[in-house]
């Protein structure tokens, strides 16, 4: 698995090929996701923006197994979740933001969900787009993923993150600083 390469921004034209290969192998042995959405579309989109195909490979390459979930008629975008079963394993031992990770005074993680997210160029679930992507699946069996964490739950020091347990979708909150080898976070991307 590759890290992230947040200086540059571009993919060869050898990384292009191999990354539209995996997507649309993955898109079409995964149609549930996407019955009535057709790989040229989404492919002509992929083609057209090339900082948006860099996101998908940073979601690709940190174990986040991307792949359309649905298309936003509003902006004409399909959208993108990371879709590996267990949260993307090269995002994990993450504390929620900057803020939690310069509270750390030992032991601190190498990063923070918000700012991986953000060099990435992908937004961090919600609970809601969580659950939806829940039902296309059962993800997050024995891992979890951080989740966008409303201000007022953030400004006390907390922070959200979900998992799927016993065939339901659950939701805890833990300190923002807090971090574990099985939580990661799950990413969402528009293109």
């Amino acid at each position: 698995m590759s890290k992230i390469n947040i200086n540059k921004n571009e993919l060869s034209s050898e990384q292009n090929e191999e990354l539209l290969k995996a997507l649309k192998t993955r898109f079409e042995k995964n149609m549930k996701r996407h019955e009535s959405i057709e790989w040229t579309k989404v492919h002509a989109k992929l083609e057209a923006n090339t900082a948006k195909l860099w996101s998908l490979h940073e979601m690709e390459s940190t174990g986040g197994e991307p792949d359309v979930v649905g298309y936003d008629n509003k902006t004409d975008e399909y959208i993108f979740n990371d879709c590996s079963a267990e949260s993307p394993a090269g995002r994990r031992s993450l504390c929620y933001d900057h803020e939690a990770l310069d509270g750390r005074k030992e032991n601190k993680p190498k990063n923070s969900v918000i700012d991986l997210a953000d060099a990435m160029g992908i937004e961090l679930l919600s609970e809601e787009e969580y659950r939806e992507l829940q039902k296309l699946g059962n993800f997050d069996i024995k891992t979890s993923s951080w989740v966008k964490t409303p201000a007022e739950i953030r400004k006390l020091g907390g922070a959200i993150f979900c998992d799927r347990r016993y065939d339901k979708v659950f939701v805890y909150h833990n300190g923002a600083e807090s971090y574990y080898a099985a939580r990661g976070f799950r990413g969402s991307l528009k293109v």
